[in-house]
């Protein structure tokens, strides 16, 4: 392989050249620069670049991720290095510590080569709302890389990263993914640390990893993973090694796929439904079967998503850092005024506790399809990236993109995103979404691998 393009590789490609020093971290850091260089510009994936990266990775050569540099979403907080949630609030924030997730990459040798841009405060699945200007979709750049998570998506879509760090609320890991044509993980709700994360929705925020394959998703996950006592929603038990269901057959499983009966999603159905075919012939047992309606879970997460940012954004009044309010962007104004509004004296059991009822009928309704299937399969979004400025006067517009992920985000199930079809004239990607029960990542990668594997879709591991 050329050195100008071992920025292409995988994460876990990365890791073993670097074992068998079939190149050295300067030759790596040099492709991974010089695509920087080439495309951060146009496409404004990075808010922030750390230029003492190389200098960093050679001191960790000896840890399990050797020095790879990863991209981290703007809104996880890293000590010394500045830190916005892509708002102009924090413009000149620079925290004093670490986020778990931040803390945990850095213990296990990889190296943050930067921040990614995002909706500001995650605010949006566009990143079109960011302070800082709109990323780009590297597949095509006329059209948005989804969000919030957006930064993150491109630079893996753009080989600009081996492996890269996002954070998901309702969508905001898994959407980005598909609309960049990469892979999306989201752990279930407790399984990786909120602790230094800018919260925006406490109940349902997850971090997770974006990555080129299913098996980089599984290695990072293995190291996000795990109990950590600063946050009290993060689970005591024990993280498996999410690797070990790598490669290993799917023969028996039951599947049952969704197809929602929605206005609009009939294209989606149809190339999801051309693509299941590879599951019959590796021997899992499919069923088409029914979901509650995605369509209730929007107004349950508008309420619940705006009641807890009215509460989580409070904070920051410039007295302790930050700017003052003023400096808050349109969408977040919108936001804390109708998570106010909810919450306030004789609207709350109206709004706020009719949504959380609701929620749960999702939780019951999952648990039950759990009963009889493995895993559930749909479209992760009801269409292809759309263009820039699609978001404009479109208040509700990361609502109806996210409505098919919303269900699983509001019952904190795990979740992934992988490609399933190219569109050979725009070369935009839809992605798969495999949904499992609570503390069943294994099962998501599993049938996830499996799916990647035997298909043509993943661009890393079948170039065009």
């Amino acid at each position: 392989m050329s050195k100008s393009s071992l920025n292409t590789l995988t994460l876990t490609q990365t890791i073993e050249g670097l074992k068998q020093k079939t190149f050295s971290l300067q030759e790596l850091y040099g492709a991974i620069n010089q695509a920087i260089e080439q495309n951060n510009q146009k496409l404004n994936a990075y808010l922030t670049l750390d230029d003492k990266a190389l200098a960093k990775a050679e001191k960790t050569t000896h840890l399990p991720l050797m020095g790879v540099p990863i991209a981290v979403k703007d809104n996880f907080c890293t000590k010394d290095f500045r830190t916005t949630a892509a708002s102009k609030v924090l413009d000149q924030f620079v925290p004093q510590f670490d986020s778990t997730v931040a803390k945990k990459l850095k213990e296990a040798g990889g190296v943050i080569i930067g921040k990614t841009n995002l909706d500001a405060w995650a605010h949006g699945s566009s990143t079109e709302t960011s302070g800082y200007g709109r990323t780009l979709n590297p597949r095509n750049p006329n059209y948005l890389p989804g969000g919030s998570s957006g930064g993150s998506a491109a630079a893996i879509a753009a080989d600009m990263t081996i492996a890269a760090v996002g954070s998901e609320t309702a969508g905001s890991i898994r959407q980005p993914a598909a609309w960049c044509g990469v892979v999306g993980l989201k752990p279930t709700y407790g399984r990786v640390s909120r602790y230094g994360v800018a919260a925006m929705a406490s109940s349902t925020d997850s971090p997770g990893p974006i990555t080129k394959t299913v098996e980089d998703a599984a290695l990072l996950l293995n190291f996000l993973a795990g109990h950590d006592p600063n946050d009290a929603t993060s689970s005591p038990q024990q993280a498996p090694d999410f690797t070990a269901v790598l490669n290993k057959s799917i023969k028996g499983l039951k599947i049952g796929v969704i197809y929602q009966d929605i206005p609009g999603l009939e294209m989606v159905n149809e190339k999801l439904s051309e693509q299941l075919q590879v599951f019959k012939e590796l021997g899992a047992q499919l069923e088409t079967t029914k979901a509650l309606d995605p369509r209730y879970a929007i107004g349950v997460y508008t309420v619940v998503q705006r009641a807890e940012v009215s509460s989580n954004l409070a904070r920051y009044d410039g007295i302790r850092y930050g700017h003052d309010r003023s400096y808050f962007g349109p969408e977040a104004k919108r936001r804390q005024m109708l998570g106010t509004y909810t919450l306030s004296k004789g609207y709350a059991e109206k709004y706020y506790d009719l949504a959380q009822k609701v929620r749960t009928l999702f939780l019951e309704d999952n648990n039950q399809l759990f009963k009889k299937y493995d895993v559930l399969i749909s479209a992760t979004s009801p269409g292809f990236a759309k263009k820039i400025g699609a978001t404009e006067g479109a208040a509700m517009f990361g609502e109806l993109e996210d409505m098919l992920l919303e269900p699983s985000s509001l019952t904190g199930q795990p979740g992934i995103s992988v490609p399933y079809y190219r569109d050979p004239k725009t070369h935009l990607f839809l992605g798969m979404n495999i949904v499992a029960p609570m503390w069943q990542e294994q099962r998501v990668i599993q049938v996830a691998d499996a799916f990647e594997k035997n298909t043509q879709w993943n661009t890393w591991r079948n170039p065009l």
